[in-house]
């Protein structure tokens, strides 16, 4: 299923949990909102909607990369001291090198690193926790670890983490269930998936 769907579904499980509560018209657009973003969660293992979103293009950290690298060998170059000035323009040299590889499929890391030092900074357990989930997904392959029983208990636990902070009640139900409802749209349980989930991951890897 595509990202579009994954999405209305969340929001529908982000509706249905509102109306159980009998929230607030407020607390009803925000359970809609992150049953939709948990909905597409899972799919943060590969290229597409959410993961564009979350993430800079990889040209921007280039050019970054790129113009302290540069700026570190001029400046080691002609204001640098015998050995570090030689130390500077290698490292500047060695920027400048790795400027040229990175590619988009980094961005991700990146970005989970960035959440984790947010989440540390303020001390937010969600936000550290979804920092490793993120740095997770961008290292595992498509419909593994995140479509699997462990990464619906991480983010179970990253979601009651969250409910704790924003004091609200339902936030860890409308979340899991949008993030569980990706999984069963992904499953064999629907005859139109020719793939399906490995659920039971590292146990088994057999897709259901």
């Amino acid at each position: 299923m595509n990202g579009t769907g994954h999405t209305a579904i969340g929001i529908a499980t982000g509706f249905i949990v509102a109306n159980t509560f009998h929230t607030t018209p407020s607390t009803t657009l925000l359970f809609i909102g992150l049953g939709g973003v948990s909905g597409l969660i899972p799919d943060l293992d590969v290229d597409g909607k959410l993961r564009g979103k979350i993430t800079l293009s990889h040209k921007v950290i280039q050019t970054v990369a790129l113009l302290i690298g540069i700026s570190m060998v001029l400046y080691s170059f002609y204001g640098g001291v015998s050995t570090n000035r030689y130390l500077g323009i290698s490292i500047g040299l060695g920027m400048i090198i790795l400027s040229w590889s990175i590619k988009q499929k980094h961005m991700l890391t990146i970005t989970g690193i960035g959440v984790l030092a947010g989440g540390s900074s303020l001390q937010e357990t969600w936000m550290m926790l979804f920092g490793i989930y993120i740095l997770i997904a961008s290292f595992v392959s498509h419909r593994s670890y995140t479509h699997s029983i462990i990464g619906v208990i991480f983010f179970g636990i990253i979601v009651s983490e969250l409910e704790l902070s924003l004091g609200v009640n339902g936030i860890f139900y409308t979340c899991l269930a949008g993030y569980i409802s990706h999984l069963i749209a992904d499953s064999k349980l629907l005859p139109f998936n020719k793939r399906g989930i490995k659920l039971f991951l590292p146990i088994s890897s057999k897709e259901i």
